[in-house]
């Protein structure tokens, strides 16, 4: 599945703003970065292609709450929930800020949220989507709940910022610039008094290595976004959550271009490219036999009636025309056919001796009908069962009982 992540900008005064991007087209390299307007950003590449926005960091707040029992998650209820909790805990008025719960969050127990303007929010949201670009997730630049300490160093070199995610306590974060002074603040050594992690993106690693006293990892920002898009999270909660509808067709196209591109997906694809040609060869393989056994069937059928009629040379419909042959041999020699009246009603009377008497018989040609019997359901069982073994079929129309061949209508 291909991945566009966008981050949105800071401030949204300007008329047509840049975002840094990061392209993937299989969810796992970056095959294309840079910066532009919403004009110009790349497509996808793919209908199963998801947009992911990304919060900078700093746009970003968090708390951690203890959420009461008996509210869903989803439900509005939970916004005023939320409001209410954090009413004492933010700066600026609950009713302007955009809430949204971690993944995994649960009613009765304690959860992080995430807290950011909701007018910024919501213009960044609809600036892209009213330029063509509707926006699938979106994720936090860093987000709490890591195992162990990090820090990332970002910005530029006039602005240069620390990322730190898994701090005390419950995995928190922080986004402080960087100073020694900032970097006093944090823990220097992980579990095990082995140095902390630190990575840093290119534009500020040299001030990072000399600010903290050793090198670091470079990471570009495009494989951090990309990281934070594959992420569990979701800040579009809410006011700004997609329709049940939407969202579930954009999982199910994602889920599928994941199927179909990923590289951890490409033995199943294999296994199910040759379950499929396995299928379509004993598919054909078996129509084939079929076909041949007809053919086998149909050729003994016309050979027997060649052989019994020698003087037909063309065979049409050989069953109809050996019924018809053997019509004009029973009429040349004064044979009885068990579709004409005597033998039917013989086999009538044999059947239903017992049953008393018809008031009434009418005969068509392979059909005879008895009025005036009035049969129990197991009389008439026990007669069909008789006349069924002399090649006859019985059935209660009316007041009145029907025989006719089997095989006729």
């Amino acid at each position: 599945m291909s991945i566009l992540v966008l981050t949105l900008p800071l401030a949204n005064g300007t008329l047509s703003p840049e975002y840094s991007f990061a392209l993937s087209q299989d969810g796992h390299q970056i095959t294309r970065h840079g910066r532009a307007t919403a004009a110009l950003l790349p497509a996808t590449g793919r209908a199963a292609g998801e947009l992911v926005a990304l919060v900078p960091a700093q746009a970003l707040s968090w708390q951690r709450v203890q959420l009461p029992p008996g509210v869903a998650l989803n439900s509005p209820r939970m916004r005023a929930v939320l409001e209410g909790l954090l009413e004492d805990q933010v700066l600026d008025e609950p009713a302007r800020l955009h809430f949204a719960l971690a993944p995994g969050a649960a009613a009765g127990a304690s959860a992080w949220v995430a807290v950011c303007d909701r007018a910024w929010l919501r213009g960044a949201l609809q600036a892209l989507e009213a330029a063509g670009h509707p926006v699938a997730r979106v994720v936090p630049e860093i987000a709490p709940g890591a195992s162990a300490p990090a820090l990332h160093f970002a910005g530029t070199a006039e602005a240069p910022l620390v990322l730190a995610t898994g701090l005390p306590p419950e995995g928190a974060v922080a986004v402080l610039p960087l100073t020694p002074a900032a970097l006093a603040l944090l823990p220097a050594q992980a579990q095990g008094d082995e140095p902390i992690t630190a990575t840093s993106e290119s534009a500020v690693a040299s001030l990072a290595e000399q600010t903290l006293g050793r090198p670091v990892a470079l990471v570009s920002a495009g494989d951090r976004a990309l990281q934070a898009a594959r992420g569990r999270w979701d800040l579009a909660q809410f006011d700004l959550a997609s329709s049940g509808r939407t969202r579930a067709m954009r999982k199910a196209g994602g889920l599928l271009g994941a199927l179909l591109q990923a590289p951890q997906w490409r033995a199943a694809r294999w296994a199910g490219a040759l379950l499929v040609l396995a299928q379509i060869v004993g598919l054909n393989a078996w129509a084939w036999q079929e076909r041949s056994a007809l053919a086998t069937k149909e050729a003994a059928v016309r050979n027997t009636l060649t052989a019994t009629f020698p003087k037909i040379k063309v065979v049409v419909d050989a069953p109809l025309q050996m019924e018809r042959e053997l019509a004009l041999l029973r009429q040349a020699s004064g044979a009885l056919a068990p579709a004409d009246l005597e033998p039917m009603l013989a086999a009538a009377g044999s059947a239903l001796a017992t049953q008393g008497s018809a008031s009434a018989i009418d005969y068509s040609p392979g059909a005879l009908q008895l009025r005036g019997l009035a049969l129990s359901a197991e009389a008439q069982a026990a007669a069909g069962n008789a006349l069924q073994a002399q090649a006859y079929q019985l059935s209660h129309e009316n007041d009145s009982l029907r025989l006719r061949l089997a095989g006729r209508p």
